[in-house]
């Protein structure tokens, strides 16, 4: 797990010199990625400079030292993640002859790519992003993982190309300029994020999820997409729930013995939910290892789960840490903020932070269970579109009710299209384009509803919102953090399951929690889904709420850059009563970003 950055002069006016000046700086930038080694390598011709920051985890010794080379130099590779099969393909590789120097799974993954080009990204089970550069075809190579675990970054600036791992370390770059439109800003407060290929910074994009981008010497690019994650359309199940449970304990099993090795200490976070618990139960009930599972909760708040959670590890026997913390003030969302390379308005990025750095006093390396919600559909926001489409039968076919629109409002969105025009005016309309294309995917798509629901999230929340805030959060403590619901194997049995083995009524992810109870009680697995965030109720009200008016209200407000004074102002005086918790975190944590970042209105 670590932190990649690089350029590829495509001019080839620039000195070395200079490029290593620019990708160390940009190293400098994203250092506590990799808090424990950094490297840095040039091309013969001087025309590609690759960076690297290390957190070692597999192989500790020099042998794991990145950028790595292929023997002959013809190859230098930069990766940040990891390959959970590697040993396996390391085997494969040796059978045909190639030899290795070290046991980094980084070695197999250059091997790999030089062996068989990019059709080896479709055997790795892992999280990763990486660049690799070719001395003989003069071109680099971007690569992103299935589900988008690991983020990268790219932009091309005057006569460069550039890559990073986060995206506030291109303004290292010369010439470089923060411009953030207002539709970014539009995005941002819709969906919490701005959806990939976007970013915050006109110019600057992240590789989507699953994809590879080749550019060549002369900055031409081609994108390929070498996986998807599409929901299958059957109903009935052929095979029993038994059956299909079989199955999938033996993918976990796999998935998570897996992603057990490590030559570093390695530890579980545990909220009591129905992943994360079924998650621990595995590996101390199938697998036998014992494991320090991780939990945390505020006082006097009634949506915490920590009480579940400790139950959880006394019944399976983990070496249990729990912190229980105060109500946190509002002046923490700065601190979020803070630590956000581009803005995201997940809510539980504050939780995941303080359970991250309490996590890494014990280890260095956490088992969590995100993906479960996706890969299952576990999200009470589906059932809840799914019988508002049942209920509005006639209006559909009647063409004046539409479920995309109902799924693309407040059941998702931060922002549904009225409040966004209320804040951002309606000349030009604020409404992403995007997302009309959404919900016209809804709309014409046949399969069932749930299929179609967890597919989206799949493709974009997921990778938007929660993995993002999850890379994001844990490597500010230098913890590495591996979900085993998100292995192509099990992803590709999740997308696969008919209706009858996900859902009955209002209940999903049948086929995790008859897996689950096998080792837990029932009726834990039964309980009502609580989430993994904030103290919503009352907090917001007491604290929240007069902290983002003393921020929009003043002289000093960065956001009137993009959103006239005025208008910031009648907005509040005719709506601050009725903007959700949601809405204030989503405006407090942009307009404490905005005030680190000298971001500029195009």
């Amino acid at each position: 797990m670590c932190g990649i950055a690089g350029l590829l002069d495509l001019s080839g006016r620039h000195a070395p010199e200079r490029s290593q000046n620019i990708v160390q700086k940009m190293l400098g930038a994203i250092q506590h990625r990799g808090p424990d080694d950094s490297g840095l390598w040039t091309s013969p011709d001087g025309r590609c400079v690759l960076g690297h920051r290390r957190l070692s985890i597999i192989d500790l010794s020099a042998a794991g030292h990145q950028p790595m080379i292929a023997g002959d130099s013809s190859y230098a590779l930069t990766f940040n993640g990891e390959i959970y099969n590697y040993q396996e393909l390391r085997d494969e590789l040796s059978e045909r002859g190639d030899v290795f120097s070290g046991q980094s799974d980084t070695e197999v993954l250059l091997t790999g790519l030089v062996r068989h080009g990019l059709d080896f990204v479709k055997k790795i089970d892992g999280m990763f992003a990486f660049a690799l550069y070719s001395s003989i075809k003069k071109e680099i190579i971007l690569s992103r993982d299935f589900f988008g675990e690991k983020p990268l970054y790219y932009t091309f600036l005057n006569g460069y190309f550039a890559f990073c791992s986060e995206l506030h370390a291109f303004e290292h770059l010369p010439d470089f300029k923060p411009l953030i439109s207002r539709q970014a800003i539009a995005q941002f407060l819709q969906f919490q994020y701005v959806p990939a290929p976007g970013t915050f910074y006109k110019g600057c994009r992240k590789l989507p999820p699953a994809h590879s981008m080749t550019v060549s010497a002369d900055g031409q690019s081609v994108l390929s997409r070498y996986y998807a994650f599409v929901a299958g359309d059957r109903v009935q199940d052929d095979r029993s729930l038994d059956d299909r449970a079989d199955e999938l304990e033996e993918l976990l099993l796999r998935s998570l013995k897996r992603r057990l090795i490590s030559d570093v200490p390695l530890g579980a976070f545990l909220s009591g939910g129905v992943d994360s618990s079924t998650v621990a139960a595995l590996i101390t009930r199938r697998l036998g290892r014992s494991i320090k599972t991780f939990s945390m909760g505020f006082v006097d708040a009634a949506d915490s789960e920590h009480q579940e959670a400790r139950a959880i590890a006394e019944y399976l026997g983990s070496e249990h840490h729990e912190r229980l913390l105060p109500l946190p003030a509002p002046e923490e969302v700065a601190r979020i903020a803070a630590n956000l390379d581009e803005p995201n308005a997940d809510s539980s990025c504050l939780p995941t932070f303080l359970l991250s750095q309490f996590a890494r006093t014990h280890v260095t390396v956490a088992l969590s269970g995100d993906g479960g919600d996706e890969m299952f559909g576990g999200y009470q926001r589906y059932f809840d579109c799914i019988d508002a489409s049942e209920q509005n039968r006639e209006r559909i076919a009647a063409g004046s009710w539409h479920i995309g629109q109902d799924y693309y409002a407040g059941r998702l969105l931060i922002f549904p299209d009225r409040d966004l025009r209320a804040l951002l005016g309606e000349d030009p309309d604020p409404v992403s384009p995007y997302v009309w294309e959404l919900r016209h995917q809804i709309d014409v798509d046949k399969r069932p509803l749930l299929s179609v629901l967890r597919e989206q999230d799949a493709n974009n929340y997921m990778p938007g919102a929660v993995l993002a805030k999850v890379d994001r959060m844990s490597m500010r403590h230098g913890l590495e953090v591996r979900t085993p619901f998100l292995s192509p194997e099990v992803g590709r049995f999740a997308q696969s399951l008919p209706m009858q083995s996900l859902a009955e009524g209002r209940v999903g992810k049948l086929v995790l929690r008859h897996l689950g109870a096998r080792y837990l009680p029932r009726e834990w697995l039964m309980r009502p889904k609580k989430g993994f965030g904030l103290p919503v109720a009352g907090w917001g009200e007491r604290g929240l709420r007069p902290h983002i008016e003393s921020l929009l209200l003043k002289d000093d407000c960065r956001l009137s850059a993009w959103i006239p004074p005025e208008r910031l102002r009648s907005y509040w005086e005719k709506n601050s009563e009725r903007v959700s918790f949601y809405q204030l975190w989503s405006l407090a944590i942009l307009e404490h970003w905005l005030r680190l970042h000298d971001g500029k209105p195009v």
